[in-house]
């Protein structure tokens, strides 16, 4: 591959690398973030009961004064009254602590439900005050258990964070930025490799989306020093360490089958060219021909002189 796409693979594999350590610490802590979670909660809980109950508290404190200085307002116009000079007068201090009385047996009705809530936020907070102690020791055991594992892969987080600024320092200022916004969109997936469904057609895929890539896909990512993008899932594509240029691009040529000629079977007589007829009539012909004797045979009859007669002479017989 290119030397950015080579870069972009090794920052690739080294933020993988990172991003896997803190989800081993993240999950092997979990326990105790749970428990820290749970221990917050309850001192928000104990500081707001702390609180409610101060208020009631200043309330009952407000409404017992206030019931006190009645009494001693309901004692002085009883004193009053008893020197009272006459009866309308009289009648009118006995009005008067007639609705202190009320007043105060209304002040003393809030009062009973005012310490009512000062004991029920008693309660609870002495619940929570003991529930938060028990917690936080429990969370300290955790802690002490888990410390040991906890500590190795810390080291591990802090040894891969080098590796990973390192790798992120070879790669260019535009493919890097991009990088960053693919893993922020992808949790990190930021890149996928490519691979050849069929080792017999040069067709590839997108191993993050399955959607199906151009032909010359592994040329570019070769020969192009640039990002190549998923045209569908817009995630930087690389070339896997198991798809080597021998396996991705079908370099030998293919075998040409033969051609059978076809042969006419010999109980048909059909002929398919002019060299075939031409053939069959010369076959025609020597079949027709009368086979020659191999001797002459011998005849009874003795053999003639055939030679000439002289005109006018008579003709030999022949028997």
């Amino acid at each position: 591959m290119s030397p950015t796409n080579v870069a972009l693979v090794k920052l690739f594999q080294a933020d993988q690398a990172l991003r896997a350590a803190k989800n081993r610490l993240d999950n092997a802590s979990h326990s105790v973030r749970v428990q820290e979670r749970r221990i917050v909660e309850l001192d928000e809980r104990l500081r707001l009961a702390q609180s409610q109950l101060r208020e009631h508290q200043a309330r009952v404190a407000e409404l017992d004064l206030d019931v006190k200085a009645r009494d001693e307002k309901i004692e002085r116009l009883r004193r009053q009254q008893q020197n009272a000079k006459n009866h309308k007068e009289y009648q009118a201090f006995l009005t008067e602590i007639n609705t202190e009385k009320i007043d105060k047996g209304k002040i003393e009705d809030e009062l009973l439900q005012v310490m009512e809530s000062v004991e029920k936020s008693q309660k609870e907070t002495r619940e929570l005050g003991a529930l938060l102690t028990s917690d936080q020791k429990k969370c300290e055991e955790t802690r002490q258990q888990l410390a040991g594992r906890l500590a190795e892969l810390q080291a591990e987080v802090d040894r891969l964070i080098p590796a990973r600024e390192q790798a992120a320092a070879a790669v260019p200022p535009k493919a890097m930025d991009m990088f960053e916004r693919l893993c922020e969109r992808y949790d990190g997936e930021a890149m996928a490799a490519i691979a050849k469904p069929d080792r017999r057609h040069e067709e590839y895929v997108c191993t993050a989306c399955n959607m199906s890539l151009v032909a010359d896909i592994y040329n570019r990512l070769r020969v192009r020093d640039e990002p190549v993008i998923c045209p569908n899932c817009r995630r930087m594509l690389f070339v896997p360490v198991d798809l080597p240029p021998d396996v991705a691009v079908n370099t030998r040529p293919r075998e040409r089958r033969e051609r059978r000629e076809k042969v006419a079977p010999a109980s048909i007589g059909r002929q398919t060219s002019a060299a075939d007829v031409s053939r069959s009539i010369g076959a025609a012909e020597d079949e027709a021909a009368p086979e020659a004797p191999d001797s002459p045979e011998p005849t009874e009859n003795p053999v003639v002189d055939t030679a000439p007669v002289p005109p006018g002479e008579p003709q030999p017989k022949t028997s």
